[in-house]
């Protein structure tokens, strides 16, 4: 069997050994790594781009700015379906159903991110800057409010207080980083820099969470770990 025939089948195994909620938690650890690769393919690709200096959204009026709406379609949409898995897996609490309301519509903003490109500086409105510019500003609330409306529930589950403490630190982050966003000048020598921070720490938190979640999955049935593992190292 040829090198990538194998490949592939190793991980149809792999995928095959996992639950519903392994395959939704999955969405959680792919999704920031798709963003985070095609970002600093289109960046690095671009020789009059910054990744120090340059916004995000400057990326995408590139030439390679479709790379950039690619990863943030398929990172929203892979962020929606990994609500899902937090739906059905986090013991439910006062306030839990809007967390994971705003949550879902953090990723539908993502999307929108993508879908619309922003106006360049010194040029006229459009439509397509002014959704973009609002769901950029969506994105930025919606964060750490879900995350405040999440802790209650994550405190009260024994299969994830161990992340409320870390999830109360990335909230206050995100509000704290979104909030002197809306005050930095685009002009400064790291605004692109500082907007990575801010993402990074959404992402992160994505990422953890969703092997949080990988993990139970597969505690849920140990059976499906050991076929894993005896799959993989075979």
């Amino acid at each position: 069997m040829p090198d990538w025939s194998r490949q592939v089948s190793q991980n149809a195994h792999i995928l095959g050994v996992l639950d519903a909620y392994g395959i939704l938690a999955l969405a959680g650890i792919v999704g920031p790594l798709v963003l985070v690769a095609l970002d600093i393919a289109a960046a690095v690709s671009e020789p009059k781009y910054s990744l120090i200096r340059n916004s995000i959204s400057a990326l995408g009026l590139t030439s390679l700015g479709w790379i950039q709406t690619i990863g943030f379609v398929v990172f929203g949409l892979l962020v929606e379906i990994f609500t899902a898995g937090l739906f059905l897996n986090i013991r439910r609490r006062h306030l839990f159903d809007l967390g994971i309301g705003l949550l879902t519509f953090f990723g539908f903003g993502l999307a929108l991110i993508g879908l619309f490109r922003t106006d360049p500086i010194g040029t006229l409105p459009t439509w397509s800057g002014r959704i973009h510019v609002w769901a950029a500003y969506s994105v930025l609330g919606l964060f750490p409010v879900a995350l405040a409306l999440l802790l209650s529930s994550i405190k009260n589950d024994p299969n994830w207080r161990g992340l409320f403490h870390y999830t109360v630190v990335s909230g206050i982050l995100a509000f704290a980083l979104a909030v002197g966003r809306l005050f930095l000048p685009q002009n400064i020598s790291w605004f692109g820099l500082y907007e990575r921070i801010l993402v990074a720490n959404v992402l992160i938190w994505l990422e953890i969470i969703g092997v949080r979640l990988l993990l139970l999955s597969l505690r849920r049935n140990p059976n499906r770990l050991s076929v894993l593992l005896r799959r993989h190292y075979r």
